[in-house]
């Protein structure tokens, strides 16, 4: 099964790190996708910008609304995913607890809905 590992910091508590802090940081999460591939689980990952970087896209009634930042204000923001493989929610629970941002913030672990038709 596939299951998507949402990753959530404090980004003030990023930001409030040293230069050296923030490589080490980075360097970890570099490391665990390595891991990650090594092990079979991985898919891929990407860590995203800043919530200041974000647009938040809404239609209603037709019109579309476009606002800048996030959709509401959270302590902590939707910092980046890992798309994981794992034969079941457990394995991706341990998984998903070695992300290095666990520490930081929490991982939220949802399984892939596989769409069809009928």
């Amino acid at each position: 099964m596939k299951y998507l590992c949402l990753v959530y910091n404090e980004e003030k508590k990023l930001e409030a790190m040293s230069r050296n802090e923030l490589d080490a940081f980075v360097d970890e999460h570099l490391a665990y996708d390595e891991v990650l591939q090594r092990s079979g689980h991985f898919i891929v990952s990407e860590a995203l910008e800043s919530v200041q970087a974000a647009t938040t896209v809404r239609v209603r009634n037709g019109r579309l609304s476009v606002t800048d930042g996030p959709f509401a204000e959270t302590k902590e923001q939707l910092g980046g995913f890992f798309l994981i493989q794992a034969s079941d929610l457990n394995e991706a629970i341990q998984v998903a607890s070695k992300i290095p941002s666990a520490r930081l913030g929490s991982i939220e672990v949802r399984p892939i809905r596989e769409l069809s038709r009928p």
